[in-house]
């Protein structure tokens, strides 16, 4: 190269700051670690536990197995779990009252995990479609539709029934108009003060959801759709009044959910909030990478890894996934 051609580069060349692992790693602006992370994990008793079809690698787990699991998670440095029952049909109502059960299966397994490994953080979902004979989030008026203030009532006395269980967390998924207020006024008023609110603030009818509720037992039960209370993929300033009103009401931590199509606005909700905020990668991210993966079309660590990444890069504090667990083992392991 003569010095002409030298001199029609500029000084500031991009790559040299990608040229080794040494200096990559110095600048890298994005970090991954096991305690960004939370592992969902469903609970179930009897015949209802085992392997999930739509979501190879995950089981509905029995009380032992859960306490098991969540003593290698905590082992891995994962600091938080999200409990999801599955509930037989016999015990499912149209009110859904098995949700406020003091010795039903969530408050029994929250007193497993705590007993277990109690440095371990629990979250529980507070909702009503696994406890629904119709698998709606709330509870039904004359027209078919979740009738807002009555399911506010109930939500508020599940939230309540998980504290006094030992739930370090509360994760209202309803979307119900303010639920937050209402179960933040209930757990200060019984002395739960120091409960953790995280809020499904801006939680979307979306067609991701399907192997979850594979999961849960309402794939079939579900009579209608969402749309009526969870949100619309196509609104983006929607969901910043949403998290808004949740803080207002006393939420601690706020949530995007799903993850990956909605990166946009988890963006949009950390800048303009600066709150602790989490993205949900939901079932149907984890079933489409496992089936690319089982395909031979995606390198399983390099895929999930970099998705993990771009849920941080994009301003989520936290992630919740079914990888969590393997992507844990693969930092510790320091492969990732």
């Amino acid at each position: 190269m003569t010095a002409l051609n030298a001199g029609q580069f500029p000084h500031a060349r991009l790559r040299r700051t990608r040229q080794s692992a040494f200096i990559r790693d110095m600048v890298r602006e994005t970090q991954l670690s096991p305690e960004h992370l939370i592992q969902p994990l469903f609970v179930a008793e009897g015949d209802l536990a085992g392997p999930i079809a739509s979501m190879p690698g995950v089981s509905r787990l029995a009380l032992a197995q859960l306490v098991d699991e969540c003593r290698a998670l905590h082992a891995l440095g994962i600091k938080l779990v999200a409990l999801f029952p599955v509930i037989p049909q016999n015990l499912k109502t149209d009110d859904g009252r098995e949700a406020l059960n003091a010795d039903g299966l969530v408050p029994r397994a929250i007193k497993a995990i705590k007993a277990a490994v109690p440095e371990l953080g629990v979250m529980v979902d507070i909702a009503l479609d696994p406890y629904t004979t119709h698998g709606h989030d709330g509870l039904l008026d004359a027209r078919g539709n979740v009738d807002n203030d009555p399911t506010v009532e109930i939500l508020r006395r599940q939230a309540l029934c998980y504290a006094r269980a030992g739930a370090d967390m509360v994760a209202p998924s309803d979307m119900m108009d303010g639920r937050v207020g209402q179960i933040r006024s209930v757990l200060e008023r019984d002395g739960y003060k120091d409960v953790l609110i995280m809020s499904y603030a801006a939680k979307y009818a979306s067609s991701f959801y399907g192997p979850f509720r594979d999961a849960v037992g309402t794939t079939g039960a579900l009579k209608g759709d969402k749309r009526n209370y969870q949100m619309d993929p196509a609104n983006t300033d929607e969901a910043l009044r949403e998290v808004a009103q949740d803080i207002a009401e006393g939420a601690d931590l706020v949530m995007v959910k799903p993850g990956m199509p909605y990166l946009d606005i988890v963006s949009r909700v950390k800048r303009e909030f600066a709150m602790p905020t989490a993205a949900y990668q939901v079932s149907g991210e984890y079933a489409m990478l496992r089936a690319a993966i089982g395909n031979g079309w995606l390198d399983e660590k390099k895929a999930l890894m970099e998705a993990l990444l771009c849920f941080r890069r994009a301003g989520a504090d936290l992630v919740l996934s079914y990888y969590a667990k393997q992507a844990a083992q693969w930092l510790r392991e320091g492969k990732a």
